[in-house]
Protein backbone atom coordinates (compact mmCIF):
# COMPACT_ATOMS: atom_id res chain seq x y z
CA UNK A 1 0.00 0.00 0.00
CA UNK A 2 2.72 2.56 0.65
CA UNK A 3 4.88 1.70 -2.41
CA UNK A 4 1.30 2.64 -4.37
CA UNK A 5 0.87 5.80 -2.65
CA UNK A 6 4.44 6.81 -3.60
CA UNK A 7 3.99 6.15 -6.85
CA UNK A 8 0.37 7.75 -7.27
CA UNK A 9 2.80 10.84 -5.09
CA UNK A 10 5.67 10.47 -7.77
CA UNK A 11 2.88 10.13 -10.67
CA UNK A 12 0.96 13.28 -9.37
CA UNK A 13 4.46 15.17 -9.00
CA UNK A 14 5.45 14.32 -12.75
CA UNK A 15 2.13 15.65 -14.38
CA UNK A 16 2.49 19.05 -12.68
CA UNK A 17 6.12 19.29 -13.69
CA UNK A 18 5.98 18.43 -17.38
CA UNK A 19 2.52 18.75 -17.94
CA UNK A 20 2.16 22.40 -18.68
CA UNK A 21 5.14 21.68 -20.88
CA UNK A 22 3.82 19.01 -22.73
CA UNK A 23 0.30 21.55 -23.27
CA UNK A 24 2.65 24.34 -24.63
CA UNK A 25 4.58 22.04 -26.57
CA UNK A 26 1.17 20.31 -28.33
CA UNK A 27 0.44 24.38 -28.74
CA UNK A 28 3.20 24.62 -30.36
CA UNK A 29 2.48 21.88 -33.26
CA UNK A 30 -1.48 23.00 -33.58
CA UNK A 31 -2.71 23.24 -36.90
CA UNK A 32 -4.56 26.81 -37.77
CA UNK A 33 -8.35 25.43 -37.00
CA UNK A 34 -7.82 23.78 -33.78
CA UNK A 35 -8.05 25.34 -30.21
CA UNK A 36 -5.56 26.09 -28.61
CA UNK A 37 -7.28 26.90 -24.74
CA UNK A 38 -7.83 23.13 -24.83
CA UNK A 39 -5.41 20.86 -23.17
CA UNK A 40 -5.11 18.24 -26.22
CA UNK A 41 -1.62 16.61 -25.94
CA UNK A 42 -2.38 14.72 -28.83
CA UNK A 43 -3.32 17.32 -31.63
CA UNK A 44 -5.50 16.17 -34.78
CA UNK A 45 -3.48 18.32 -36.91
CA UNK A 46 -0.12 18.65 -35.78
CA UNK A 47 2.47 20.67 -37.94
CA UNK A 48 5.97 22.12 -37.69
CA UNK A 49 5.44 24.83 -39.40
CA UNK A 50 4.36 27.26 -36.54
CA UNK A 51 8.49 26.99 -35.60
CA UNK A 52 9.33 28.23 -39.52
CA UNK A 53 6.79 30.75 -38.98
CA UNK A 54 8.16 31.99 -35.92
CA UNK A 55 11.79 32.79 -37.88
CA UNK A 56 9.22 34.46 -40.01
CA UNK A 57 8.26 36.81 -38.30
CA UNK A 58 11.32 37.66 -36.13
CA UNK A 59 15.11 36.87 -36.23
CA UNK A 60 14.56 34.11 -33.32
CA UNK A 61 17.79 32.15 -34.97
CA UNK A 62 19.84 35.16 -34.65
CA UNK A 63 18.87 36.01 -30.84
CA UNK A 64 19.55 32.14 -30.28
CA UNK A 65 22.68 32.60 -31.29
CA UNK A 66 23.43 35.91 -29.42
CA UNK A 67 22.15 33.90 -26.20
CA UNK A 68 24.57 30.61 -27.25
CA UNK A 69 27.45 33.20 -27.34
CA UNK A 70 26.54 35.03 -23.71
CA UNK A 71 26.03 31.98 -22.49
CA UNK A 72 28.78 29.91 -23.85
CA UNK A 73 31.63 32.59 -22.22
CA UNK A 74 29.59 32.74 -19.16
CA UNK A 75 30.12 28.84 -18.72
CA UNK A 76 33.50 29.26 -19.86
CA UNK A 77 34.67 32.56 -17.27
CA UNK A 78 32.58 30.70 -14.23
CA UNK A 79 34.40 27.22 -15.12
CA UNK A 80 38.07 28.80 -14.86
CA UNK A 81 37.17 31.71 -12.49
CA UNK A 82 35.49 30.38 -10.13
CA UNK A 83 37.57 27.22 -9.79
CA UNK A 84 40.18 29.65 -9.08
CA UNK A 85 38.69 31.41 -6.73
CA UNK A 86 37.24 28.01 -4.86
CA UNK A 87 41.11 26.64 -4.71
CA UNK A 88 41.95 29.76 -3.26
CA UNK A 89 39.51 29.87 -0.67
CA UNK A 90 40.11 26.05 -0.12
CA UNK A 91 43.53 25.18 -0.16
CA UNK A 92 46.15 28.31 -0.20
CA UNK A 93 46.78 30.29 2.93
CA UNK A 94 46.34 33.77 3.16
CA UNK A 95 45.45 37.10 5.47
CA UNK A 96 41.76 37.60 5.18
CA UNK A 97 40.99 34.24 3.35
CA UNK A 98 37.89 33.15 6.09
CA UNK A 99 36.41 36.98 5.45
CA UNK A 100 36.92 36.44 1.88
CA UNK A 101 34.57 33.34 2.10
CA UNK A 102 32.51 35.64 4.09
CA UNK A 103 31.73 38.49 1.76
CA UNK A 104 30.88 35.44 -1.18
CA UNK A 105 28.42 33.69 0.74
CA UNK A 106 26.98 37.11 1.81
CA UNK A 107 27.00 38.43 -1.95
CA UNK A 108 24.47 35.34 -2.48
CA UNK A 109 21.81 37.26 -0.27
CA UNK A 110 22.10 40.35 -2.06
CA UNK A 111 18.88 40.61 -4.82
CA UNK A 112 20.00 41.43 -7.89
CA UNK A 113 17.74 44.37 -7.88
CA UNK A 114 19.29 45.85 -5.24
CA UNK A 115 22.66 46.56 -7.24
CA UNK A 116 21.39 46.44 -11.14
CA UNK A 117 21.11 50.41 -10.78
CA UNK A 118 24.77 50.38 -9.94
CA UNK A 119 26.17 47.84 -12.18
CA UNK A 120 24.00 49.49 -14.83
CA UNK A 121 25.97 52.64 -14.30
CA UNK A 122 29.74 50.49 -13.97
CA UNK A 123 28.86 49.23 -17.97
CA UNK A 124 27.83 52.68 -19.43
CA UNK A 125 31.21 54.48 -17.61
CA UNK A 126 33.18 51.56 -19.27
CA UNK A 127 31.23 52.35 -22.43
CA UNK A 128 29.40 48.97 -22.45
CA UNK A 129 25.64 49.43 -22.53
CA UNK A 130 24.43 47.75 -25.58
CA UNK A 131 26.65 45.42 -26.06
CA UNK A 132 26.92 41.33 -25.16
CA UNK A 133 30.32 41.68 -23.45
CA UNK A 134 28.09 44.22 -20.71
CA UNK A 135 25.59 41.46 -20.90
CA UNK A 136 28.11 38.92 -19.92
CA UNK A 137 30.23 40.49 -17.16
CA UNK A 138 27.90 40.67 -14.44
CA UNK A 139 27.78 36.94 -14.05
CA UNK A 140 30.85 36.11 -15.39
CA UNK A 141 31.89 34.55 -11.90
CA UNK A 142 28.98 33.74 -9.82
CA UNK A 143 29.40 33.74 -6.19
CA UNK A 144 27.31 30.37 -5.72
CA UNK A 145 30.06 28.67 -8.61
CA UNK A 146 32.67 29.97 -6.42
CA UNK A 147 31.38 28.75 -3.18
CA UNK A 148 30.61 25.04 -4.44
CA UNK A 149 33.86 24.29 -5.72
CA UNK A 150 35.49 26.13 -2.44
CA UNK A 151 33.42 23.10 -1.00
CA UNK A 152 34.55 20.74 -3.78
CA UNK A 153 38.23 21.63 -3.24
CA UNK A 154 38.10 21.44 0.90
CA UNK A 155 37.08 17.38 0.64
CA UNK A 156 40.34 16.84 -1.53
CA UNK A 157 42.40 15.14 0.96
CA UNK A 158 45.05 17.26 2.81
CA UNK A 159 47.72 14.55 2.46
CA UNK A 160 47.54 14.21 -1.22
CA UNK A 161 48.72 17.84 -1.65
CA UNK A 162 51.27 17.89 0.77
CA UNK A 163 52.81 14.72 -1.18
CA UNK A 164 52.66 16.61 -4.09
CA UNK A 165 54.17 19.56 -2.36
CA UNK A 166 56.90 17.52 -1.17
CA UNK A 167 57.55 16.61 -5.22
CA UNK A 168 57.94 20.28 -5.90
CA UNK A 169 54.95 21.00 -7.66
CA UNK A 170 53.63 24.49 -7.34
CA UNK A 171 50.43 25.98 -6.76
CA UNK A 172 49.44 25.94 -10.09
CA UNK A 173 50.99 22.20 -10.99
CA UNK A 174 48.93 21.70 -7.94
CA UNK A 175 45.19 23.27 -9.30
CA UNK A 176 45.64 22.21 -12.46
CA UNK A 177 46.71 18.47 -12.24
CA UNK A 178 45.60 17.72 -8.95
CA UNK A 179 42.86 19.31 -7.77
CA UNK A 180 40.79 20.05 -11.20
CA UNK A 181 40.42 16.87 -11.91
CA UNK A 182 38.92 15.89 -8.39
CA UNK A 183 35.99 17.90 -9.04
CA UNK A 184 34.85 17.24 -12.36
CA UNK A 185 31.34 16.62 -11.28
CA UNK A 186 31.20 19.82 -9.83
CA UNK A 187 32.61 21.53 -13.04
CA UNK A 188 29.71 20.13 -14.62
CA UNK A 189 27.50 21.79 -12.18
CA UNK A 190 28.98 25.30 -12.24
CA UNK A 191 28.95 24.78 -16.31
CA UNK A 192 25.19 23.64 -16.37
CA UNK A 193 24.24 26.52 -13.64
CA UNK A 194 25.83 29.12 -15.47
CA UNK A 195 24.27 27.87 -18.75
CA UNK A 196 20.73 28.07 -17.33
CA UNK A 197 21.58 31.28 -15.83
CA UNK A 198 23.03 33.24 -19.06
CA UNK A 199 20.39 31.73 -21.43
CA UNK A 200 16.99 32.05 -19.25
CA UNK A 201 18.25 35.69 -17.94
CA UNK A 202 15.80 38.33 -19.30
CA UNK A 203 16.07 41.31 -16.66
CA UNK A 204 19.74 42.09 -17.12
CA UNK A 205 19.72 42.09 -21.05
CA UNK A 206 16.45 44.10 -21.39
CA UNK A 207 18.16 47.42 -18.93
CA UNK A 208 21.71 46.75 -21.25
CA UNK A 209 20.64 46.23 -24.67
CA UNK A 210 18.74 48.50 -27.07
CA UNK A 211 19.71 47.28 -30.40
CA UNK A 212 17.28 44.46 -31.64
CA UNK A 213 20.60 42.89 -33.68
CA UNK A 214 22.06 41.67 -30.08
CA UNK A 215 19.08 40.69 -28.03
CA UNK A 216 19.24 37.59 -26.80
CA UNK A 217 16.31 34.87 -27.13
CA UNK A 218 14.24 35.52 -24.10
CA UNK A 219 14.37 39.26 -24.63
CA UNK A 220 13.83 39.37 -27.85
CA UNK A 221 10.48 36.89 -28.28
CA UNK A 222 9.25 39.03 -24.94
CA UNK A 223 10.10 42.15 -26.65
CA UNK A 224 8.70 41.46 -29.78
CA UNK A 225 5.66 38.88 -28.84
CA UNK A 226 3.37 41.91 -29.39
CA UNK A 227 3.76 40.71 -33.45
CA UNK A 228 2.59 37.35 -33.22
CA UNK A 229 0.32 37.58 -29.42
CA UNK A 230 -3.24 36.78 -31.47
CA UNK A 231 -1.31 33.29 -32.26
CA UNK A 232 -0.58 31.67 -29.41
CA UNK A 233 0.68 28.60 -31.50
CA UNK A 234 3.79 30.93 -32.16
CA UNK A 235 4.07 31.96 -28.96
CA UNK A 236 4.44 28.15 -27.80
CA UNK A 237 6.75 27.48 -30.54
CA UNK A 238 9.03 30.24 -29.42
CA UNK A 239 8.99 29.13 -25.95
CA UNK A 240 9.72 25.54 -26.94
CA UNK A 241 12.88 27.01 -28.65
CA UNK A 242 14.12 28.86 -26.35
CA UNK A 243 13.77 25.52 -23.26
CA UNK A 244 15.06 22.71 -25.60
CA UNK A 245 18.83 23.53 -25.56
CA UNK A 246 18.37 23.31 -21.94
CA UNK A 247 16.55 19.91 -22.12
CA UNK A 248 19.20 18.62 -24.24
CA UNK A 249 21.95 19.88 -21.99
CA UNK A 250 20.40 18.25 -19.05
CA UNK A 251 19.65 15.29 -20.15
CA UNK A 252 23.44 14.71 -21.56
CA UNK A 253 25.14 15.47 -18.16
CA UNK A 254 22.46 13.98 -15.64
CA UNK A 255 25.01 11.80 -14.91
CA UNK A 256 27.57 14.13 -13.86
CA UNK A 257 24.92 16.77 -12.28
CA UNK A 258 23.96 14.68 -10.15
CA UNK A 259 27.66 13.56 -8.81
CA UNK A 260 28.74 16.89 -8.45
CA UNK A 261 25.94 18.16 -6.84
CA UNK A 262 27.18 15.58 -4.08
CA UNK A 263 31.02 16.66 -4.22
CA UNK A 264 30.15 20.65 -4.14
CA UNK A 265 27.64 20.22 -1.49
CA UNK A 266 28.02 23.12 1.39
CA UNK A 267 28.25 21.10 4.19
CA UNK A 268 27.61 22.48 7.61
Amino acid sequence: MKLALRYVALLAILAISIGPFLWQFATSIKGPNEDVFVPDFIPDDPTFGNYAAVADVVPVWTFALNSLGVASVNVVTNCLGAAMAGYALARLKFRGRRFAAVVFASSILVPFEAIMISLFLVMRGFGLTNTLTGVVLPGAIAALNVLLLRNAFLALPAEVEEAAIIDGANAWQRFTRLALPSVKGTLVVVALFSFMFSWDDFLWPLIVLSDQEKYTLTIGLAYLQGTFVQNQRLVAAGTIIAVVPLILLFLLLQKHFFRGVGEGAIKG
